[in-house]
């Protein structure tokens, strides 16, 4: 099983990339709001019951799809220190099953996000969508921080088309 992980900081581009992904690879997404909005409609965010039960969920997909050798694309907004815990069990559990996880870091100008923050697509979700939530979220996490993984690449997706930063990751992890 492989577990290719997109992450960024909100509006970057994850989740348009993972569909470009699995349409060249076949690769199941596991979009990192699925788990949060479904916690969301009972527990509201940021509570200890809301992060207990969406780490847990996510945790738990993962490790079964790893153990039936489903390969997936997952899209998280990496937080930092703050994520370190969740992301060290994340790769335990794929290991666990001889899986591999692959990192993507996803870059783009601020410029670039303040565009994309406004986008009609990201209301499909509850994603950020204004610029104040996500000035906010930057100013109290360190979001554009490199996960401390060997197996790991930086994409500054600024002037790329997902179509473009796809066939990079697509060739960089032969997958």
């Amino acid at each position: 099983m492989k577990l290719i992980v997109l992450y960024g900081p909100p509006a970057v581009g994850k989740l348009t990339i993972a569909k470009e992904l699995s349409r060249r690879t076949g690769y199941k997404i596991f979009h990192n709001h699925l788990t949060i909005d479904l916690v969301e409609s009972i527990f509201t965010w940021g509570t200890k019951d809301f992060n207990n039960l969406v780490s847990k969920y996510r945790l738990e997909l993962i490790e079964a799809a790893a153990a039936r050798n489903v390969n997936l694309v997952f899209t998280i907004v990496y937080a930092g220190i703050s994520d370190d815990q969740f992301i060290k069990e994340v790769v335990k559990r794929v290991k666990k099953h001889r899986g591999k996880v692959c990192f993507i870091r996803l870059l783009c100008s601020k410029k670039e996000l303040i565009k994309r923050v406004k986008r009609p697509s990201r209301k499909n979700f509850g994603k950020i969508k204004n610029l104040k939530k996500l000035k906010g979220l930057m100013q109290k996490h360190n979001l554009f921080s490199t996960m401390p993984y060997a197996n790991n690449i930086t994409i500054d997706n600024t002037k790329l088309s997902p179509k473009q930063t796809a066939r990079k990751i697509k060739k960089h992890f032969r997958l």
